[in-house]
């Protein structure tokens, strides 16, 4: 049976530094000591309505469990070099959340936290609330789904990953993207997926201006635009689109369907421009 630890607070240097096979709850990291790292190289701890105030509490941890439990904003940089962390129905609201972390299941939780996820491997996030400015940088081997996302840029340098069922309000979203599959998403913003390479978007809606430029192996299957003008300039593009875009400029090469384009620019291009575009029911 692990070792229970209920209602105590915390405020030492590395309080519960390298605890093993514990279970805390109702437990309190703060006060006057502000010291830092208290689970520092923890192994198979759960936590439960537990409050996380102090700095870099859970660094180099491995097979924890956080539920209901609150990662204050003081509590900075949380979470980094750990593995198979779980965390459900949890508020964390500490900056740079997460980081250079393995295998992490997050769900049915609520994140604010400028910079999270960064150069993470494996996680996979489901039911949940995140507002970041950055979001996932140079992380790989990401599964989300039903995520509400507020930001500015996210995704940016990831690879090999999903994203489904989500809501995303954002802005260069998917710039240098590898290998990445997004499906059943609303995303609103700007400069969607620059230089990205192997972007498919399956059943998305789009909106905002100029997105998908300079992409390689782009594919759009069955998706609706809105407020798109000057798409597509100088990307090899294979693009279903169901209803109008406001205007493409320049595409490199491919083929792009549409109900309506407002207006196909083809003008100063650098490039040779082979793309085929297709009104729908027209001959």
């Amino acid at each position: 049976m692990k070792k229970q630890i209920i209602g105590k607070t915390f405020d030492a240097e590395r309080a519960l530094y390298a605890e093993r096979d514990a279970e805390l709850v109702g437990c309190i990291f703060e006060g006057e000591a502000d010291g830092e790292s208290a689970l520092k190289e923890c192994r198979h701890i759960k936590a439960t309505n537990c409050k996380f105030s102090l700095r870099y509490p859970l660094w180099h941890g491995e097979d924890f469990l956080l539920c209901d439990t609150y990662i204050a904003p003081t509590a900075r940089a949380p979470m980094w070099y750990a593995s198979m962390a779980t965390v459900r129905h949890c508020r964390i609201e500490g900056v740079k959340a997460l980081r250079e972390c393995d295998d992490t299941l997050i769900e049915s939780s609520v994140i604010n936290s400028p910079e999270f996820g960064w150069k993470c491997r494996g996680v996979n996030l489901r039911k949940t609330d995140i507002t970041s400015e950055y979001l996932f940088f140079e992380s790989r081997g990401l599964e989300i789904s039903d995520m509400k996302m507020k930001g500015k840029y996210a995704f940016q340098y990831v690879e090999d990953s999903s994203v489904s069922d989500s809501v995303l309000y954002t802005k260069d979203a998917f710039w240098h993207t590898k290998n990445v599959t997004v499906t059943d998403c609303e995303i609103r913003g700007e400069y969607l997926g620059w230089y990205s390479e192997n972007l498919t978007l399956v059943n998305c809606h789009i909106a905002g201006t100029q997105p998908l430029c300079y992409c390689k192996g782009l594919k759009l299957i069955n998706c609706t635009t809105e407020g798109c003008d000057l798409a597509f300039e100088y990307s090899d593009v294979d693009a279903d689109i169901w209803g109008d875009i406001m205007s493409v400029k320049n595409p490199r090469s491919g083929v792009i369907r549409a109900d309506r384009i407002d207006e196909v620019i083809l003008e100063n291009s650098i490039v040779e421009n082979n793309c085929d575009i297709i009104i729908k029911n027209e001959k």
